[in-house]
């Protein structure tokens, strides 16, 4: 029972995307549980500190948990930062490959000889929106039996990291600035011939300028061309929080269970719910994450899902986003669900 009194508050953490994390943090469901253990919910992201920011993307933090896009995850392990996955989301988004109508680009062959733009953020933290896109790219080329070497990569230099500019008139009251705009300052100016969008700022940015899609993968039928940083979601927490407290991850994982559940139940309440998430309308999530969104919000460690972080991880490993490749079975934390399961039985 003394073990149980020594941690009072816990940090978190969730990227502005459709997660369980997220819909639980919303419907009060986190807090009450934890507060139940009289333990205090912190936001990582939320934080005026950047140390403590940086987290988000490092996992450095004792007693953390972290759900969201899977490669400043898989990067924090591979540079040996003690984490445990416990848990996958797949929650698939729209992906494309855009163009300007002038360019003449009407197909993915179309890309063979032409400049496709990569943003790239300057060294420190690990690059996951230029792997994001690398991505993209190779799976658009690969239906067409074409790879990376059959276009032109043109690097979008930033002079930004994700942590700078978290606040200040530049951003007009927002937390964040509209993503791919860089992207598409350069697409504009005619610096490249296409570019890599996905998830509603892919959309809403899309839409605003009246690209060309070239081609679009999202909801493909084979996963492997789905899978990215964002399909599918994973969730992570220290190993301090894994060893010290595994009831906590049980509880954590059950109250996202909860989220789930309800979710099913409730399509246009998560539909609202995910716009405030995301910073979007309500149209603009229907159209990016299709309209059995609330379907998609489970968490488990399936085996086809943990296959997907295997293979997004190697991808990482083979294309240099990584300090070092690692096996995906032993980052692997199961306790949390036996624990579930035992309890469920008893």
């Amino acid at each position: 029972m003394t073990l149980k009194n020594t941690i009072s508050q816990i940090w978190y953490t969730r990227c502005p995307v459709p997660t369980p994390v997220g819909l639980a943090t919303q419907l009060g469901l986190l807090d009450e549980a934890f507060a139940k253990e009289g333990i205090t919910l912190n936001s990582i992201i939320d934080s005026k500190d950047r140390t403590i920011r940086s987290s988000h993307f490092d996992h450095h933090l004792s007693y953390s948990f972290r759900h969201g896009g899977n490669v400043p995850p898989i990067r924090a392990r591979s540079e040996g930062n003690p984490t445990r996955l416990v848990g996958i989301t797949w929650t698939d988004e729209f992906q494309a490959i855009v163009t300007l109508p002038e360019s003449g680009i009407q197909t993915t062959r179309d890309l063979v000889g032409r400049r496709f733009g990569i943003a790239r953020r300057p060294p420190g933290i690990v690059d996951f929106m230029a792997a994001t896109a690398l991505k993209g790219l190779v799976s658009a080329l690969s239906l067409e039996g074409l790879t990376h070497e059959d276009v032109e990569i043109v690097d979008i230099p930033l002079a930004d990291s994700v942590l700078d500019n978290r606040e200040g008139p530049q951003l007009y009251g927002l937390r964040n600035r509209q993503a791919y705009g860089p992207e598409m300052t350069a697409l504009l100016r005619g610096e490249v011939d296409a570019i890599y969008i996905k998830g509603t700022p892919g959309i809403a940015i899309a839409n605003l300028f009246a690209v060309r899609t070239v081609a679009e993968f999202g909801f493909h039928p084979d996963p492997k061309i789905r899978i990215n940083s964002g399909s599918p979601r994973i969730l992570t927490v220290d190993e301090r929080l894994a060893e010290d407290r595994p009831d906590l991850v049980a509880k954590l994982i059950e109250t996202l269970k909860q989220a789930s559940a309800w979710a099913e139940a409730h399509p246009d309440e998560v539909r609202r719910f995910v716009a405030r998430e995301v910073g979007a309308s309500e149209e603009v999530v229907a159209a990016a994450n299709g309209p059995e969104l609330h379907k998609h919000l489970g968490i488990s460690l399936e085996p086809e899902l943990v296959d997907a972080i295997g293979h997004y991880k190697d991808f990482l490993h083979e294309w240099g986003f990584l300090a070092a490749n690692f096996d995906i079975e032993a980052w692997i934390d199961r306790r949390p669900w036996a624990e579930i399961e035992t309890r469920a039985v008893a």
